[in-house]
């Protein structure tokens, strides 16, 4: 069975005969794949009255367990765009009553963002929306297939990202710095996944 990706590099193999397309093979599907898991991930949020984006700083604070909070500064980590950003966003949420903000107990000048109740059920019904939907996309493949893709996924993010455990930007350092700048949310991310969002979920 073919796509258009086989199309694709059987035109590039017959214009450039020399032409190595095997990389091709794998990174043109990655990114069309990449806009459609976008574009579904888009639905599934906008169901709860949520942006992509908006799904991504609360999921990271749901994800860090009780009290549901992480500095700002972690949260730039955990979603990758700019400070300036993030200061934005979480205006944002704090004015539809998604997150809240409050100084350290142990230094005042640590800012911490915390999951309001509100945001908790909405990200909660979220996220079940999204593995619904996302394994709806699985669908082609057995379950056999699915754990060795993300088998070999993981292989292949791994050269780009290293892995996070241990480090200062995880839920367990709470005492990091939090202090960000005001800034535009169309100020663009520092290091764009490729659905343009931080890809936290």
């Amino acid at each position: 069975m073919s796509d258009v990706v086989d199309r694709i590099t059987a035109a590039w193999s017959s214009q450039l005969p020399g032409l190595d397309v095997e990389p091709m093979e794998v990174f043109s599907r990655l990114y069309r794949l990449a806009d459609h898991v976008g574009e579904v991930r888009a639905r599934a949020f906008a169901g709860h009255d949520l942006t992509v984006w908006q799904f991504d700083v609360l999921a990271a604070l749901r994800r860090a367990g009780e009290p549901f909070e992480l500095t700002p500064g972690q949260l730039v980590t955990q979603t990758r765009v700019s400070s300036g950003t993030m200061t934005n966003r979480i205006d944002r949420l704090v004015e539809r009553g998604l997150v809240d903000r409050r100084g350290s107990e142990g230094d005042r000048r640590i800012v911490l963002v915390r999951l309001t109740s509100r945001g908790r059920a909405a990200v909660d019904a979220a996220v079940a929306d999204l593995v619904t939907h996302e394994r709806d996309l699985l669908a082609p493949l057995t379950e056999g297939d699915s754990q060795t893709l993300a088998a070999l996924l993981r292989r292949l993010l791994g050269a780009f990202e290293p892995s996070p455990v241990g480090r200062a930007d995880e839920p367990s350092a709470r005492a990091a710095g939090g202090r960000v700048a005001a800034g535009s949310s169309d100020e663009p991310p520092a290091t764009p996944s490729p659905d343009g969002t931080g890809g936290s979920a």
